[in-house]
């Protein structure tokens, strides 16, 4: 208790060993420090390895997105995990990071270790996903996919016609008509206009 107040005391009165210059210099440099390893983090757990990195996701869903155009395709253009599940703009970004933050406790309680557990769950996965895309406008979708850039003439006609009424009415997004596109889709037994 003594150590907690001389400590208190120190930080409160004006420093008597050191300028205030080079305080303010020293917090300005430990201030970039944090910064950059603060980015460097935020990236490092935006890569592929990252998110493979536990078997949950290695063993599921990325084994499902391996035969998906978003995968393999004649461009050679290929989506990561981030991609498709993290918002490229910085505050976003942080926003989502810190939902996925709930989702460790999956792995760390093992509610999903092994693959009945994950199949257990998928659903409820599955929507969790669909209504955090839906919220948010399938913002990561329009991150590679811009119906302004869409030729709708080069697509096949009941396409066309999707892609020209969401684009008129803005009703619609694309998480509404593509779920299912990268990843098996959940048992959706029961699930009312699900056919």
């Amino acid at each position: 208790m003594n150590l907690i107040k001389k400590l208190w005391r120190a930080l409160r009165r004006p420093s008597v060993h050191y300028s205030l210059g080079f305080l303010t210099v020293g917090g300005f440099i430990a201030g970039i420090i944090f910064w950059g390893g603060f980015n460097t983090a935020l990236e490092y757990t935006n890569t592929e390895q990252f998110c493979t990195s536990c078997h949950e996701m290695r063993n599921n869903v990325f084994e499902e997105l391996k035969p998906t155009i978003h995968y393999t395709n004649r461009s050679g253009v290929r989506a990561s995990c981030p991609d498709c599940h993290v918002p490229h703009n910085w505050t976003d970004k942080i926003a989502r990071k810190m939902q996925a933050s709930k989702e460790v406790w999956g792995k760390l309680f093992g509610t999903i270790d092994t693959r009945e557990k994950f199949q257990a769950h998928r659903r409820e996965l599955a929507e969790n996903e669909w209504r955090r895309l839906k919220a948010n406008d399938s913002l990561e979708c329009r991150n590679c996919h811009n119906f302004d850039s869409m030729d709708f003439t080069l697509q096949a006609s009941r396409a066309a016609k999707q892609h020209s009424t969401a684009l008129a009415t803005g009703e619609k997004t694309c998480i509404d008509c593509h779920k299912g596109i990268a990843h098996e889709l959940p048992d959706m037994t029961g699930v009312k206009g699900w056919h």
